[in-house]
């Protein structure tokens, strides 16, 4: 039962503010906690992950001319010779049979393939009959230019007199002067020039990267 003075009190403010204000004042606050919200964690979007291939080592020429640099990654495309000396052999003497000129006869003169009628021909001035048919006949076969030095290259190296001394070529290990025999036995050339100093200075020129 209420006090009179709580009595009072009550009547006081209904008179004052009304029922509605007397209520929210009286009323008792709820013990329990208020709702949680959770908050989901927002996952990071999958990292792309790109692989990239390393190119594989080789030796390569920063200096050399154009041509001199897609015969230096053929011979190693194509064959298994990874010695630097013997790389530089084979440069040393294509610079100088040709200077690395695919549409040079004998004698400096710029022609096409049909029209070099004495002398040798192209990147390794091939000379005889047999060899500079064989020319010919593997441009025909394999739809190439034989004037052209990606048709030369490809014939360069599959030439059988080439292919014989390959395996020394390939044995690495050994001296400039060393590669200079096999050099001459698949060249057989009568004058030698400085085709070994150009070899020393392509061993110079080259870089394994």
């Amino acid at each position: 039962m209420k006090s009179t003075h709580s009595n009072t009190l009550e009547t006081m403010i209904k008179s004052l503010f009304g029922i509605g204000v007397l209520a929210s004042l009286i009323a008792i606050p709820s013990s329990s906690e208020p709702e949680q919200i959770k908050v989901q964690p927002v996952s990071e979007p999958a990292k792309e992950t790109t692989v990239l291939e390393k190119e594989q080592e080789t030796w390569k020429c920063p200096s050399c001319t154009p041509n001199e640099k897609v015969v230096l990654a053929a011979l190693q495309e194509h064959t298994k010779i990874s010695d630097r000396n013997a790389l530089a052999t084979i440069m040393g003497n294509i610079q100088q049979e040709s200077k690395f000129i695919s549409n040079i006869c004998e004698g400096g003169a710029r022609v096409t393939y049909e029209n070099c009628l004495r002398g040798g021909y192209g990147l390794i001035q091939w000379t005889s009959i047999n060899r500079y048919k064989g020319l010919g006949n593997f441009a025909v076969k394999y739809d190439c230019n034989p004037s052209e030095l990606e048709c030369q290259v490809r014939w360069m190296i599959n030439e059988p007199i080439f292919q014989r001394v390959l395996p020394q070529f390939e044995g690495g290990g050994q001296t400039v002067s060393y590669y200079m025999r096999p050099a001459y036995y698949w060249l057989g050339w009568g004058i030698k020039g400085n085709r070994e100093i150009y070899a020393y200075d392509y061993t110079k020129k080259m870089v394994w990267v």
